[in-house]
């Protein structure tokens, strides 16, 4: 199975365990990603609403450089850029207006959009949907027994609705039965599919902890050993700022945020050096080892070799004009 496969910025980064563990799950099922060649960044959450018609011109060239390798699906991991792709097809496809206008702008790149023959669509709805619970469930060598988790969403995969949905918007459940076939214990979570914060870290701290903090004591309250998600902001926010909220709520959380892909592959027997382990900031190695008995490797952050992204780091929106910090 063929796929057109678009990264985005944040696997190339602080990401990257879900690009690395996202590849070696892909290949015992006959997943072949192709990347599609020479993409650019989606613009991540908050440029569409700086610029529309630059937006949407940086996110139909993807579309566009998919389209040319003539797979018929876009596979895109990142729940953001995931959702600005299948918005941009949306709109452009039902707007000839708007498409006339983002096409004038693409002919300085030679480059047309053109409706129909592309379905994009996120990786956790390849693996449940086109590998299917099934095969999933056959290769599981190690089940994830004992190890209890709390599936989150996040707010960006579950806003397509109609035909573009593949979860229900409002309480969605295909990470949770995946995480079930894994063998994994699935922990009530009654706030899976609400908002991290997104780069709210950067903007306004007391209202990222918060946030942050309602979806830690939601998973610490229903005995989560681990945090399993699908999207790298939620990642990161989650893992990079948790100390950060233990020292502004005073509280004690050490719940490892992991992706999707690295719990398929544990369960599948892969060593977790396949699959990105120790490039969290919060340590599986404990939890792990003890529900498991499996060695990870120390962190990165642990090591003194990684540190939390910052604020010049970070894709940060700016206004015209206005100067960086």
């Amino acid at each position: 199975m063929k796929y057109s496969y678009y990264p985005g910025c944040s696997l190339e980064l602080n990401a990257s365990a879900y690009d690395i563990s996202a590849k070696a799950v892909a290949k015992p099922v006959g997943l072949d990603l192709m990347e599609i060649d020479d993409w650019n960044c989606c613009g991540a959450t908050e440029y569409i609403s700086l610029n529309q018609l630059a937006a949407f011109s940086l996110i139909a060239r993807n579309l566009v450089k998919a389209k040319q390798q003539q797979l018929g699906t876009l596979v895109a991991p990142c729940s953001a850029c995931f959702l600005n792709l299948i918005k941009v097809e949306s709109y452009l496809t039902g707007s000839e207006k708007l498409r006339d206008k983002v096409n004038i702008a693409m002919q300085a790149g030679g480059m047309e959009y053109t409706p129909g023959g592309l379905k994009v669509r996120h990786l956790l709805d390849i693996f449940v949907n086109d590998v299917g619970y099934e095969k999933i469930a056959e290769l599981v060598t190690q089940p994830l027994k004992g190890l209890r988790i709390a599936p989150y969403y996040g707010c960006m995969i579950v806003r397509p609705v109609g035909e573009d949905a593949f979860d229900d918007p409002e309480y969605p459940i295909t990470l949770d039965k995946l995480m079930q076939v894994l063998g994994a214990k699935v922990v009530d979570f009654p706030l899976k599919a609400q908002c991290c914060g997104g780069h709210m870290t950067q903007i306004s701290q007391p209202t990222a902890m918060d946030l942050l903090n309602r979806l830690l004591h939601n998973a610490s309250e229903y005995q989560a050993d681990i945090i399993v998600t699908l999207c790298p902001m939620c990642q990161l926010n989650l893992d990079a700022y948790q100390n950060d909220v233990n020292k502004f709520f005073k509280t004690n959380y050490h719940i490892p945020v992991l992706y999707f892909t690295q719990l398929i592959g544990l369960a599948w027997g892969m060593k977790p050096e396949e699959l990105g382990f120790g490039k969290e900031f919060i340590s599986a190695a404990p939890v792990l080892k003890a529900k498991l008995g499996v060695e990870v490797p120390e962190t990165e952050a642990e090591a003194g070799k990684k540190k939390r992204p910052s604020k010049e780091e970070l894709p940060m929106p700016r206004m015209p004009g206005e100067a960086k910090e």
